[in-house]
């Protein structure tokens, strides 16, 4: 079956689904006259998509909140993939490779990340978890003090500026009323634990939860041990009912976390919990390939209500970030004789940085008619202290150790920053209209100073600038209080990241800023219905369209260097839908569906793994049509459990479709079917809450490529999921 008579075949498949629901959904609504009594939790309030409080059914845009039940109960709380996968147009994998984080896309955008999370904004508590140059990083992220998880697609992301294909807002929970102290723990397959201690409660006027936990695993794959020690706290203070103080910190470490490279399709058939090899049988661990994460972030935001009609919000936030990484790079691609621009295979980067946002909201009645706005300016900084060394010491045709810091082959300082100003407006225009729109303009930086000039290294000093004005307008039609249909359009764009940029495109060993990659720009179409059905049933689906004009992908992966480049137009098509119901005596579903196609518009080439890239010979064509790798065709996630005060079980299933892993969509990873259990317990005795939980992830022992390293070098492009794996978790809460 061709790569068009599969799309299609999936659409078969998915069109009698969303037809189906569609049909279940609104007879039942739009017989109702008033909005269910209870519709709180299936219309949640959230603040994301208009930067104020609004109830989700209100707002023309796809956005879903994860509640504290589905991120807590019967979760291992590690990994935000836990909850992420949930969302319909999310593809949230655990690549079982905590070096390199999460890989997670929003509607395709982010699906090339090779390590951390590009192409979408991340945010906790307000606070940005990405950079000004796009990348972020989930791990950041606290499920334990988590409260929700705001999810946006669609146009109205890119109110939050580059790299704005979705929005992922993490919110922290406030403390309990008493003093409240909560050991907890969990063990499990692969040597897999975590251990950690809650404190919050209230004083005063002032409010606090703190948490500091280690989460240690020998991993699933050979060489995939890792270690991540945390901590989160939030303090607020209402001195009185006009004004609000939040202070926020996060910590994370992660020393030496082992990263076991992809593997080539020849070794998951062969032993797929096997190391990735470097070169013959070399293998990461022989490299001792590895990353070691030291991440601090403080943001305070200051909120004040100055009139009934007006409020200013101001955030500031400072951090610091060290990344030191050991890459599976042979010491003959780094031989300053072939390669003397070569950045080596050991990277080290001392990063800091800091921002400010600050914004003004104003309600006030334009033709008698409520009209709210909003406009601020947000400025975000990078400062980075890049330096590469070799990952050997003595000759390259002759090395005395391997995965070790050898000679210098890299120094460079690396700044990046944005100036944004912003507007956003809602018009009531009448009881069934409602008009929705706003403006981004963002100004992007980068500058790079190259210190390592020899004769044989040039001076590689650059900059590049972006910039673009991004307006989003949006139209809601109530057909009934439970009904409301909405159609949305704006405009976007990715810049590149300085990961991105580290390479010339045109030369076989370049290292300096390549100034010749484009920003991805993006016209992005939404239509949507939303329906609440009797009285705790919500139904959300969306039909979506995004025109991208510059593609950025990989041209070339060798030795230890990712080349990119513009691919030319790409476009998106698709719709998600997703139902969640609960029903009489405790019983409760929930469901979402995912289905798109993307693909890239015009023909292009990219290079193979030896160099030089600028040879024909070296040059694969990828045709016109082409899907684009690592966003699969469809995705389907389900549950259905049982909910009592004192228990909880549910069965989770998920069905991804097939996923290529190049441009050339010459491989692919095959689709799967994964099925899971939980079940956890509650017990209040006293002021003394206990919890505990029991979990079986992929019940039929599936064998699986959960994730794929979009054209990986030599390739090596999948990622191995586990087998039948088993955990268990305990926790007290314990008032004082």
């Amino acid at each position: 079956m061709n790569h068009r008579t599969r799309r299609k075949a999936a659409h078969a498949v998915a069109s009698p689904i969303a037809a189906s629901l569609i049909a279940w959904g609104l007879p039942g609504a739009a017989s109702a006259q008033d909005e269910p009594a209870d519709a709180g939790r299936a219309s949640p309030v959230v603040v994301t998509g208009t930067r104020s409080e609004q109830k989700a059914f209100d707002l023309p845009m796809s956005i879903d909140l994860i509640g504290k039940e589905r991120i807590s109960d019967g979760q291992l709380g590690v990994n935000a993939s836990e909850a992420l996968m949930t969302v319909p147009g999310v593809v949230a994998n655990n690549r079982q490779n905590y070096a390199q984080d999460l890989q997670i896309s929003i509607r395709g955008f982010g699906s090339r990340s090779t390590f951390g999370v590009r192409g979408i904004r991340l945010y906790a508590d307000g606070i940005p978890l990405t950079m000004p140059d796009g990348q972020g990083q989930a791990a950041n992220i606290d499920l334990t003090t988590a409260k929700s998880i705001e999810v946006l697609r669609g146009p109205f992301s890119a109110l939050y500026g580059n790299s704005s294909g979705g929005v992922i807002s993490a919110f922290t929970e406030d403390g309990p009323a008493d003093f409240t102290v909560s050991p907890y723990g969990m063990y499990g397959s692969f040597d897999t634990w975590k251990a950690g201690t809650k404190v919050g409660g209230t004083s005063g006027n002032v409010n606090y939860v703190f948490n500091v936990s280690r989460f240690d695993t020998n991993g699933y794959r050979d060489w995939s041990a890792a270690q991540r020690d945390m901590m989160n706290g939030k303090l607020t203070v209402t001195p009185d009912d006009i004004q609000k103080f939040t202070l926020v910190v996060n910590y994370l470490n992660q020393p030496d976390t082992q990263d076991p490279l992809g593997l080539t399709a020849a070794q998951v058939a062969q032993n797929p919990r096997q190391a990735g090899t470097v070169t013959g049988n070399l293998t990461a661990a022989d490299y001792k390939v590895r990353k070691s994460i030291d991440n601090a972030q403080v943001g305070g935001v200051y909120e004040r209500k100055l009139t009934d009609s007006d409020d200013i919000r101001g955030m500031v936030y400072l951090g610091d970030r060290q990344v030191t990484q050991f890459l599976g790079v042979t010491p003959a691609t780094q031989n300053p004789a072939t390669a003397p621009r070569s950045g080596g295979g050991v990277v080290d980067l001392d990063r800091t940085f800091w921002g400010v946002d600050l914004r003004w909201t104003h309600r006030t009645s334009l033709a008698a008619k409520p009209l709210s706005f909003t406009v601020g300016t947000n400025y975000d900084r990078q400062n980075e202290r890049r330096t590469g060394y070799n990952n050997y010491l003595g000759a390259p045709g002759n090395p005395s150790a391997i995965g070790v810091q050898g000679d210098l082959r890299r120094n460079e300082d690396n700044t990046v920053f944005n100036f944004d100003q912003y507007a956003q407006a809602e018009w009531l225009v009448s009881d069934r209209w409602v008009l929705s729109g706003g403006v981004r303009y963002s100004n992007v930086k980068f500058r790079s100073t190259d210190y390592f000039i020899t004769g044989t290294n040039p001076d590689d000093s650059g900059s590049r600038d972006f910039d673009q004005l991004s307006p989003v307008a949006a139209a809601l039609y109530k057909i009934s209080p439970t009904v409301h249909a909405y159609a949305s359009f704006g405009r976007g764009f990715e810049t590149p990241t300085f990961a991105e940029l580290a390479y010339q495109t045109t030369s076989a060993v370049g290292a300096g800023l390549n100034t010749t990659i484009q920003a991805n720009r993006t016209r992005n179409y939404e239509v949507g219905l939303k329906a609440l059905v009797g009285r705790d049933t919500r139904l959300n689906a969306a039909i979506f369209r995004v025109n991208a004009d510059n593609e950025i992908t990989v041209q070339q992966n060798q030795g230890g260097r990712s080349v990119f480049q513009n691919a030319g137009p790409t476009t998106r098509t698709g719709f998600e839908l997703a139902a969640d119901a609960r029903f009489k005596g405790g019983f409760f579903a929930y469901g979402a569906a995912t289905y798109i196609d993307a693909t890239f518009d015009s023909a292009f080439t990219t290079c193979g793994p030896t160099p030089p890239c600028n040879l024909s010979t070296n040059q694969i064509p990828v045709a016109a049509g082409n899907a684009i790798p690592g966003i699969p065709a469809y995705t389907l996630y389900g549950e259905a459990g049982w909910r009592a005060m004192w228990m909880e079980t549910a069965i989770e299933a998920r069905r991804s479709d097939r996923v290529f892993v190049n441009d050339n969509n010459s491989e692919y990873a095959q689709a799967y079917n994964v099925y899971n259990w939980r079940i956890s317990f509650r017990q209040d005795v006293g002021k003394v809450r206990f919890t505990e939980f029991f979990r079986i992830d992929n019940l039929l022992d599936t064998a699986y490529v959960g994730s794929v390293i979009v054209n990986g070098a030599n390739g090596r492009y999948y990622e191995p999921s586990p087998g039948r794996a088993y955990y268990v978790g305990v926790s007290a809460a314990i008032a004082f």
